[in-house]
């Protein structure tokens, strides 16, 4: 008795309804794998883009956060600074005023401490009375426009801080070299300021002070800051 393998069988040789029927189920299979290929790779898109959803909502959380850190004038409190408890009102324009005061005294020094050598060194047929004339001109000119800022400035305050229901209340103001001095004024020592000074809102124990209204939110305590000059009593009163 002799054997025949399937593979030796002839290619032309075939079964009735065999090769529909391979066929058939090929054509399933395929349709089956490239509807399996498309939700895979529907579902590779919708992952990425929620994983890139959670990462812009991760970004703009931290942008957020760290806008509502920025601000003008002073730190706040938490902020690697010293406790500020009480302060109710910070100057709007501080750290610029003393990055200026700071410029300002920086090229006061340079001007005082280099400005005669460089004048006797740059022009040395010059007379010595005419240089000894320029240079005196220059420090007088940085240490008068020093002066003037000083001046213009001094009344600012750059920080403030109350209880309310004190009679008292204290201010950071600045010196001349740029360091911050506390001063404690009480309300009964508060003037009108009655000058011609530009950026004063009143005057205490002789000295004056200014306080930005837009942004000191206490608008009772900014009342009681800005005091009315009393009605000057008609001449006429006792006739």
């Amino acid at each position: 008795m002799r054997f025949w393998s399937i593979s030796s069988i002839s290619p032309l040789v075939s079964f009735p309804g065999f090769n529909s029927c391979c066929h058939g189920n090929w054509k399933h299979y395929s349709a089956i794998r490239r509807g399996h290929s498309i939700f895979n790779t529907a579902t590779n898109v919708e992952i990425s883009h929620k994983r890139w959803q959670t990462s812009q909502a991760a970004t703009m959380a931290t942008v957020r956060e760290s806008e509502s850190k920025i601000s003008i004038g002073p730190h706040r409190k938490g902020e690697g600074v010293e406790d500020d408890t009480g302060v109710v009102y910070y100057g709007p324009i501080s750290g610029t005023i003393k990055k200026v005061k700071l410029l300002s005294l920086s090229t006061c020094c340079l001007s005082v401490s280099l400005g005669p050598v460089i004048t006797f060194l740059t022009a040395p047929e010059m007379n010595v009375i005419l240089k000894g004339a320029v240079a005196s001109s220059v420090i007088f000119l940085s240490a008068s426009t020093t002066a003037a800022l000083h001046w213009f400035v001094s009344p600012y305050v750059h920080k403030l801080k109350w209880q309310p229901g004190s009679d008292s209340f204290e201010v950071e103001m600045l010196s001349w070299l740029a360091t911050h001095i506390p001063r404690t004024i009480r309300f009964a020592d508060i003037r009108p300021p009655e000058t011609q000074r530009p950026f004063v809102t009143f005057r205490a124990n002789g000295s004056f002070y200014f306080v930005d209204e837009e942004h000191c939110r206490n608008k009772a305590l900014l009342a009681r800051l800005t005091p009315t000059k009393p009605a000057q009593e008609s001449t006429f009163k006792n006739l």
